[in-house]
């Protein structure tokens, strides 16, 4: 039954994240903690089962061929030291007052995104200069740093930031965060965690079998719904995470 339990949670959060460009946190986390598992084992199991998320939603992605080769390298160059960092240091500190810190920035962002309606509706690339880019990168290393240390809605962020500084649509910038935050940088903290922690060996196959099928499903209703919905969709996640954070 636990088995079965793990595979629902995990098959729905990731279906909802997939399609709304992060969250599966908000759901997956608390589970694998409700049944019994330390913060720290739960974080470096919950880090591993997201890694299959990335890879089904990678798997239906490329079909479309929506991502450039040079970009994708500048947010993993910029993103996954942030993600080392964050991960290194998480297992030594007390996350409760930064986890209502990342709830109250979150919520924020699906109550702005809500107040901008043309927000990531249309593909207008900005700031590609040479400043820009940095200061992108900046903002880029640093949330890698929040994804390390705190699971929960860190995909929103960078889903939010390449639509707000980098121009993108929401359907594209969903295919970046879900292929390389979901792949790259949760695999990144996963093998990090997985040096310095623990990991609830018996428990993946059924959270990646899940992950895996609700990363394919998300992004596959991701790409045939168009930004519209993406944008509604991320509005409710963030939000929802955003409480769920803070409430404990």
């Amino acid at each position: 039954m636990d088995q079965l339990l793990l595979f629902l949670v995990s098959l729905i959060a990731n279906l909802f994240s997939a399609f709304s460009g992060g969250g599966a946190g908000l759901l997956q986390l608390p589970v694998l903690i409700f049944l019994g598992l330390p913060f720290g084992v739960a974080l470096a199991t919950h880090k591993v089962a997201s890694v299959a998320l990335g890879v089904g939603a990678t798997v239906r992605h490329m079909r479309e061929d929506t991502l450039e080769r040079d970009f994708t390298l500048f947010v993993l160059a910029t993103g996954l030291p942030g993600v080392v960092i964050g991960a290194s240091l998480i297992l030594h500190v007390p996350g409760r007052w930064a986890e209502i810190a990342l709830g109250c920035l979150t919520l924020g962002l699906g109550l702005y995104s809500g107040s901008k309606s043309r927000l990531g509706q249309h593909y207008q690339p900005s700031h590609r200069d040479r400043r820009g880019m940095l200061q992108g990168g900046v903002g880029l290393f640093f949330l890698g740093f929040l994804n390390g240390s705190l699971t929960s809605g860190t995909g929103l962020f960078v889903t939010l930031w390449l639509v707000r500084w980098f121009g993108l649509d929401y359907k594209r910038a969903v295919a970046y965060t879900l292929v390389l935050v979901g792949l790259f940088w949760n695999g990144t903290g996963a093998l990090t965690l997985g040096m310095l922690g623990e990991i609830k060996w018996a428990w993946l196959p059924a959270l990646l079998a899940g992950s895996l099928l609700g990363g394919y499903g998300g992004a596959h209703l991701a790409i045939r719904q168009g930004n519209r919905w993406i944008k509604r969709a991320f509005e409710v996640i963030s939000i929802l995470v955003g409480i769920k954070l803070i409430i404990g």
